[in-house]
């Protein structure tokens, strides 16, 4: 497996596999998203992809800077496919991005994770996150 930045032409795989995980996209979305976060310094998208070339899994961190809490990376999303689950992929994604935010003189990675995800709840303090807080999140529609 090889860790890697995502391309442009992942963008249906990306989108397969965030499917996996309830969120509903395109690849045409994928692509979008892609073309926008691909070449911003603050965003981070990287694959695992498999010796056959099939996309294991994918994450996406970025840099944050907030009035609160200063500047940190934040994962915002991480998805490993159910046929890659446990293989070590999640982890060697995670470090990818712990290199990312250190070479960019980032002190913490923080990430969220939903309550209903409970595999998630013993990965990230195994690989030494540790449970800041918990919160709701609450959203309003903008669409007329």
């Amino acid at each position: 497996m090889q860790i890697r930045k995502a391309r442009l032409t992942d963008a249906q795989a990306i989108a397969t596999l965030a499917h996996e995980l309830g969120y509903e996209a395109s690849e045409a979305d994928m692509v979008f998203r892609l073309t926008h976060l691909l070449p911003d310094e603050d965003q981070f998208v990287a694959v695992a992809e498999l010796e056959d070339q099939t996309l294991a899994g994918w994450i996406a961190a970025e840099r944050r800077l907030s009035l609160e809490s200063g500047e940190k990376a934040e994962i915002v999303g991480l998805v490993v496919g159910s046929q890659a689950r446990r293989t070590g992929a999640g982890r060697a994604l995670v470090n990818a991005a712990c290199e990312w935010a250190q070479a960019r003189k980032l002190t913490s990675l923080c990430v969220r994770s939903n309550a209903a995800r409970s595999e998630a709840h013993q990965f990230y303090p195994a690989l030494g996150f540790n449970h800041n807080k918990t919160q709701h999140v609450y959203v309003i529609s903008l669409k007329g």
